[in-house]
């Protein structure tokens, strides 16, 4: 096993990037131009991400529900930074056709027919009922349990990842993926950013739907960035610790008193460095509050306060080792996909850039 471990390094197959910098300072002007859906745009994350990609001369589609709150921002948002490029679209996450139409829209308003990242973001805390706490079952018609975080939280997101690779790959004048591209080269990119939570990595008692809901978008990430280099799609994702936005409850903010709670600025910085690099492919960070930490000679990171030596950190890198860990059969079954791209080649290629063509001339006539 380590022997064919050694063979066929699967992050290279997968065409993953090296470990994720956490020094590098990204280059916000290279997305200048560059079609973005970010869902859940309204408040929090969302409206995070679009005030700092359209200050950088992005062209944004942001989808919330919540029609108000989502007009007034691209109309705040606009006056801000002077970007007339700024789209708000109706969309109820849970409701496929709503996110189809959110998609069709998307390519109508950009400018070249396409789209380069999508960011499923959209989410909510709390259910109505907590899960833990069964109610009115003696009832002769007993009431089910309150699903709406799934709804949002996972067919949502399962949602706009479906069409996100779909989309994705037909975005005119992209290319596929490449962690080794010269970033001025690449004018065009193929994007998706999962959001998901530190609720995805460990528990957090009392959020059984919500931990359910966010493991299950990581499963969903570490599943695909094993084969969405098939279609030439970059995807990296999110997991955010307890951070200051509407969706941290009263509760939590209790139960948090006199520790740390994170910024929602780190997390737009670490979805920024994914956004504007094009170079960075399965790739996973967890954001928290900033801490003073040192590295000592094992490895692990101590948390000190007097030294000048130290280093302030908010963003982690998570998954780092996954398939240098993988198994023999994870291995085999991935390189049987890659050979399979490199079956398809020039003729894959052109069957792939005819239907790139054909989309955007589509886009033009609807």
């Amino acid at each position: 096993m380590a022997r064919e471990a050694a063979k066929h390094p699967l992050g290279e197959i997968v065409r993953q990037s090296p470990p994720f910098d956490i020094n590098h300072v990204p280059d916000d002007s290279w997305l200048k131009d560059k079609v973005i859906i970010i869902t859940g745009a309204a408040s929090g994350f969302g409206a995070g991400f679009l005030r700092r990609w359209a200050a950088a001369g992005a062209v944004i589609v942001a989808a919330d529900i919540n029609v108000a709150k989502g007009e007034w921002l691209v109309r705040d948002v606009k006056k801000d930074t002077g970007n007339a490029n700024l789209y708000f679209v109706h969309c109820d996450v849970t409701d496929w056709q709503s996110q189809v139409n959110l998609f069709r829209e998307a390519v109508k308003l950009s400018p070249h027919g396409g789209i380069d990242t999508v960011v499923a973001n959209a989410g909510i805390a709390k259910p109505k009922h907590p899960f833990e706490e069964p109610h009115s079952l003696d009832l002769a018609e007993p009431p089910p349990p309150d699903m709406s975080v799934l709804d949002v939280n996972l067919n949502g997101v399962i949602y706009t990842t479906y069409l996100a690779l779909w989309y994705l790959p037909r975005n005119p004048g992209s290319s596929p993926a490449n962690p080794k591209c010269v970033s001025s080269e690449t004018h065009r990119d193929r994007h998706l950013i999962l959001v998901a939570s530190v609720a995805g990595l460990m528990p957090i008692p009392g959020s059984a739907l919500y931990g359910a809901s966010k493991h299950a978008v990581v499963g969903l990430y570490r599943s695909i960035r094993s084969t969405s280099f098939m279609h030439g799609v970059r995807i990296n994702m999110l997991c955010p610790y307890f951070i200051e936005t509407p969706l941290m409850t009263a509760t939590a903010r209790a139960l948090l008193a006199g520790g740390t709670i994170g910024k929602a600025e780190d997390v737009v910085e670490a979805a920024t460095r994914f956004a504007a690099d094009p170079r960075v492919v399965g790739r996973a960070v967890s954001v928290g509050p900033k801490l003073k930490v040192k590295q000592n000679s094992n490895g692990d990171w101590d948390l000190v306060e007097d030294d000048q030596d130290a280093e302030q950190r908010a963003i982690w890198e998570v998954f780092l080792h996954d398939f240098e860990n993988s198994d023999v059969f994870q291995r085999r079954i991935v390189s049987l996909m890659n050979r399979v791209t490199e079956i398809r080649g020039w003729t894959g290629w052109i069957q792939d850039v005819v239907a790139a063509i054909a989309y955007g001339l589509r886009s033009l006539w609807r």
